[in-house]
């Protein structure tokens, strides 16, 4: 029996709501596999603003370190927006990140062919994409000090440091390439050298690294060449790196590629001491909080990259994504990525139709 214990921040808004339908998962894959999942739920975010004053409470990151894995569903809301910038429910995220030495986030930008006409780019540009999104994660502008906003000439000044060293740049660019080798055998590394310092560095770290990948093709863009790319023919992808900013734009950029954001998971990952946090790249959607109208998949692939990653299972992996596919297949969509002709599912809808595909077919992986 596999033990694993996991931390489920469910967050805010939708957060509650794609956490079930995780759960839901998880204890399928238990009645149907040598699993047995220790579940532990804490407060982050909104929530944690509410009932502690701080979004990421010390009790909550103690338990995420103790953790096999983190489940992260949604944070965030209006009713935040007016707090100081440290008490915000970004800056728990922030915090959480740090607190992991989770420095890389893996964003893949998965197609599935009954959703080629749900977004806005023709069926004919995006047939056939297939990338991922390697990001920095806990550097750049994000996390670069001197910053704030102080009064100067007798008006107010904001600013931010995009600051990184040598040995935080060859880390990821390292986690680059070792998936680019399992891949196309392609990375693409943004960055503004034209302009910026900090990405003249980051080219000629990435360079240096890239002489242990020989194997590896690597080719350079300008951050607003590649967000222009990426529209145009999102084809000539393989593996995207990118430094903080830049890669938190081009992953959302990316996600519309898909038809919706609800489509889009994603790890963010340290060295391997401490454990991995998986989470759907949408936000907390307060506005149809509670409506079951929300997307889970977006969650239940977080999930399977969580026991492909942290959990070293790809038939597991293999099973969710077969199964949502199956699903989606089928017909079956929630409003996001409704069409006409379609068969519309609420967010538990789509969860019960995914878990019992995975029972269904959970044989065919024993």
């Amino acid at each position: 029996m596999k033990l694993k214990k996991i931390t489920l921040l469910s967050g805010d808004g939708i957060g509650p709501e794609v956490s079930k339908e995780g759960e839901k998962l998880l204890t399928v894959i238990e009645t149907q596999f040598d699993y047995k999942f220790e579940i532990i739920k804490k407060d982050f975010g909104g929530v944690a603003i509410d009932k502690y004053g701080i979004p990421l409470p010390e009790d909550t990151l103690n338990n995420c370190k103790k953790s096999d894995a983190v489940l992260l569903a949604a944070i965030g809301g209006t009713k935040y927006d007016n707090l100081p910038r440290e008490k915000r429910p970004e800056s728990g995220l922030l915090g959480l990140r740090s607190g992991l030495n989770a420095f890389s986030n893996l964003r893949p930008v998965m197609l599935f062919d009954p959703l080629l006409d749900s977004s806005t780019l023709k069926k004919e540009v995006l047939q056939g994409t297939d990338l991922i999104v390697i990001r920095e994660l806990t550097g750049g502008l994000y996390f670069g000090k001197p910053k704030g906003i102080e009064t100067r000439n007798g008006e107010k000044v904001g600013f931010n440091t995009m600051i990184y060293s040598e040995s935080e740049i060859k880390r990821i660019a390292k986690v680059a390439f070792e998936i680019a080798r399992k891949r196309k055998k392609k990375v693409t590394s943004v960055d503004k050298a034209n302009v910026l310092d900090v990405s003249q560095l980051w080219r000629d770290v990435v360079i240096e690294v890239s002489k242990d990948y020989k194997d590896v093709n690597l080719e350079h863009l300008y951050i607003d060449n590649a967000a222009m790319q990426l529209i145009k023919n999102p084809k000539q992808f393989d593996v995207i790196l990118a430094e903080n900013l830049f890669g938190d734009i081009l992953s959302d950029e990316g996600a519309m590629l898909t038809g919706s954001i609800g489509m889009l998971p994603s790890a963010s990952m340290g060295d391997g001491s401490l454990p991995s946090i998986y989470e759907p790249v949408h936000g907390s959607a307060p506005d149809i909080a509670g409506k079951n109208l929300a997307n889970p998949i977006a969650m239940i692939l977080s999930i399977a990259m969580m026991f492909k990653y942290s959990f070293n299972d790809e038939r597991i992996y293999d099973l969710i994504l077969k199964s949502v596919k199956t699903i989606l297949n089928e017909g079956y969509r929630t409003k996001d990525i409704y069409q006409d002709g379609c068969k519309s599912a609420g967010t538990i809808e789509m969860g019960d139709l995914i878990c019992n595909k995975i029972a269904a077919l959970s044989n065919q992986y024993v």
